[in-house]
Parts: C-alpha cells; structure tokens; sequence
C-alpha cells in the first residue's frame, strides 16, 4: 500500500492533550514488539470502553471487498473531516445518492464533532484513522499505536455523539499484526484499498478520474481525501466518478466487515 507523506505536514506529531491512561490487553496473542517510542518514552493508551462492554470482535484481516458484491463499490474519504471541504464532499455524496466510508482522524474529529455528526446523519460510516496519521506507526511500539487507535477511537465516538468507528485504517497504510488485532477487537475491521488516487498530490481532476477509470479492475475500494490540503480537485473529480460509475452498472456499497 503507498505511503502517503508528500504535502500532509500539518499533521505532524500531535498526540493530543493529557488523557486517563488504561492499556487495553489485546486477547491472548502476543506479537513481536515494534521499534521503540520517539524520546524513549512509552505512552499509554486510553481506553473507550470499559472491560465487559458489549463490543464484538471482527476479522483481523485487511478488508477491500464491497458488501454490494462482485460489482460493488465503496467510496472511502480519509483525513477529514475539514469545514471547507467535507460539506462539499456530503453534498454530492447526497446529490448521487451515495453512501461512503469517511477515514476520521482524531485530532480533526475532536476539532469539528459537527461535522463528524453530519456525516453520520447522512448514514455514511466511521473508520478510525489514528489520532495525528503518523505514517510511520508500524515503526514504533505497540504502546504507542494502541494509543493512537484507541484515544482516536475514543475521540470520535465523543464527536459523533455515541457512534463507533466501524473500520481501522492505518494512516498510509502502516499496518502491523498487533494493529491489525488490536482494531479487530474492537469492532473496526481494518480497512484497505485497492485504487489510490493519489488526490493528495493534487495531479489535476482528469488525472484523478483517469486513475479510477484504469483501476477500478483491481478491486472494489476507491480511495479519497477530504482533508490535508486544497481539495479543489478531488470535489470535482468526484463529480465526474460518481455518476461514471453508475453508468458502468456499479453499486456504492460500505467495505465488508
């Protein structure tokens, strides 16, 4: 799966503020221990549940199938929500009658909980995608990617008002066996893809439509962003996918779980 780095600074490194820490035990797997923290520190992770909670477990495994089947297609929106850019992408969304995945990180949800609220009440999904989308999260300790799902876990069940994330996705994909477990026990399926538009680097609508348009034989997940930079791009060439799609007999449906 790309990395995906160019132009997503203002991310950077934020953890977010001071939080109760409980690490969540993770079944009975062990798994090999990552690379230590930044600073040698070992942060610990925050809990959004407590122990006992009803919350039922998923497969393990990297989801990119359609619930619509052989012919399906999931729309995934990652890194938002943004007050400039997510209500666009809602409207046309509504405008095509087209329900998606949005990839929420948590320092964006706990920044705009309203938007976060729209998205649900326009029966879109959640996906956990990390507190600050640090890309290099396979590479740190286990402590420190439990902390980043679970306070962005956390985070955006408080700003959507009690819904949970359904779907885990690593930030560029940095997914690891103990990430991977740690999601699935939660209840969030971790999340793939299988065409990367490359939005993000802002190659020009006909170059976004065009990558859809070549890949989509290659599976059924698309991905997009609505947050990170101008968004100008990605608006209008899902302007020009969404009805081609429909046009090519596909079916928008959420990724398996």
């Amino acid at each position: 799966m790309a990395r995906h780095g160019g132009g997503r600074a203002w991310y950077g490194k934020v953890v977010g503020a001071a939080f109760g820490v409980t690490l969540l035990a993770v079944g009975a797997s062990v798994w090999t221990a990552q690379a230590d923290p930044v600073g040698g520190a070992t942060p610990q992770a925050t809990a959004s549940a407590t122990p006992g909670s009803d919350i039922e477990p998923v497969d393990v495994t990297i989801a990119h199938a359609s619930d619509k089947g052989a012919h399906g297609v999931n729309i995934t929106i990652d890194d938002g929500p943004d007050p400039a850019w997510t209500p666009q992408v809602l409207d046309l969304l509504r405008e095509y009658g087209v329900k998606a995945t949005f990839c929420v990180t948590g320092t964006q949800a706990q920044a705009h909980p309203d938007l976060v609220k729209d998205v649900v009440a326009a029966g879109h999904r959640l996906c956990d995608h990390s507190v600050s989308h640090d890309t290099a999260m396979d590479k740190k300790s286990e402590a420190y990617q439990s902390k980043e799902i679970l306070d962005a876990e956390r985070m955006i069940i408080e700003a959507s008002g009690g819904v949970r994330p359904m779907y885990y996705r690593a930030p560029g994909g940095a997914f690891t066996p103990h990430s991977r477990e740690l999601a699935a026990s939660r209840g969030m399926r971790p999340l793939g893809w299988n065409v990367d538009t490359k939005d993000f680097e802002r190659p020009g609508a006909d170059a976004i439509v065009a990558t859809v348009q070549r890949e989509i034989h290659n599976g059924p997940t698309i991905l997009f962003h609505d947050a990170g930079g101008d968004r100008t791009q990605t608006v209008e060439a899902l302007r020009r996918v969404l009805p081609w799609l429909k046009e090519q007999g596909y079916s928008f449906g959420f990724p398996v779980r």
